[in-house]
């Protein structure tokens, strides 16, 4: 399925897309598309049986604005240098071990939202990525494939950062990583049943209509199932939660002198094989 959350920010109502492309009511039927939802295997089975029957009521028009497709979102764990690629274009060490750091949930917004670039900013920089939504309560798991069998679904997550204030400042990569409308989420949360192999995952971002990121999730170097595995050693991973599993070579860092880093008026467009498409124009905060 192809959950989304539909609406004004802040009033998004529960909608899901159907095979044929239609928008389809779920607000009769859940309340929300959240971490309450995704642990209720009996909620989405009516889900499913609603939508195989025809039985969810279309929305006439379509949608005006698509907000995020998860509500009320536990925390965000990141995974950094994630890409061998990546890796080389920034000239870090591969890492023995998975780097973690963490976005606010209130840095999400909708896929098309504005981001904004914060004021002294001189490196904002764009990263695609692949987002997983945790469906089941994860803890001291013990193999990928126990990883994998706790995720719900999938998103696009564009991980915006910036570079100077996450390295040139002092302290973790925080800084850096969780100015407001920095997590671009969406448009749709996939079901894991329609992705049967999150390693094999396109990823492309384009900024101005120049293609920068190319990239495929073959190329991670932890799976998605380890670094659910791995992270769950560290803290428990709740239904609704989300883990940004890195992003392929092609960001502004890694670019030649000078460095072309994101100012108002760019607009940057991503997307990952499967999972649907954003669209930003940056505006200065």
């Amino acid at each position: 399925m192809k959950l989304l959350r539909v609406g004004t920010a802040g009033a998004e109502r529960p909608a899901l897309l159907d095979q044929d492309g239609t928008l389809r009511d779920l607000s009769g039927l859940v309340p929300d598309i959240d971490g309450d939802l995704l642990a209720d295997e009996a909620a989405l089975g009516r889900v499913r049986a609603a939508a195989a029957a025809g039985e969810l009521p279309v929305i006439d028009g379509g949608a005006d604005r698509v907000g995020p497709p998860l509500a009320r979102i536990g925390k965000i764990v990141c995974i950094g240098l994630n890409y061998h690629d990546h890796a080389a274009e920034t000239g870090a060490a591969i890492p023995a071990e998975p780097i973690i750091f963490f976005k606010a949930p209130d840095t999400v917004v909708g896929p098309d939202d504005t981001v904004l670039v914060p004021r002294g900013s001189t490196k904002t920089d764009w990263e695609v990525e692949l987002a997983v939504v945790i469906g089941r309560t994860a803890r001291y798991l013990d193999s990928a494939d126990e990883g994998l069998a706790h995720v719900a679904g999938y998103a696009v997550a564009h991980d915006v950062s910036e570079r100077e204030f996450q390295i040139e400042r002092g302290g973790t990569w925080d800084k850096g990583k969780n100015c407001e409308t920095f997590n671009p989420l969406g448009p749709w949360l996939v079901t894991a049943d329609e992705v049967p192999d999150p390693q094999a995952l396109g990823l492309k971002l384009w900024v101005n209509g120049e293609l920068k990121q190319n990239g495929t999730t073959a190329d991670q170097i932890f799976s998605v199932g380890e670094v659910v595995r791995y992270v769950s050693q560290f803290m428990t991973l709740y239904p609704g939660d989300v883990i940004n599993t890195g992003t392929p070579a092609g960001v502004a860092m890694g670019q030649p002198e000078p460095k072309p880093y994101l100012r108002s008026g760019d607009v940057v467009e991503l997307e990952v094989e499967g999972l649907g498409r954003q669209r930003q124009e940056l505006k200065d905060a």
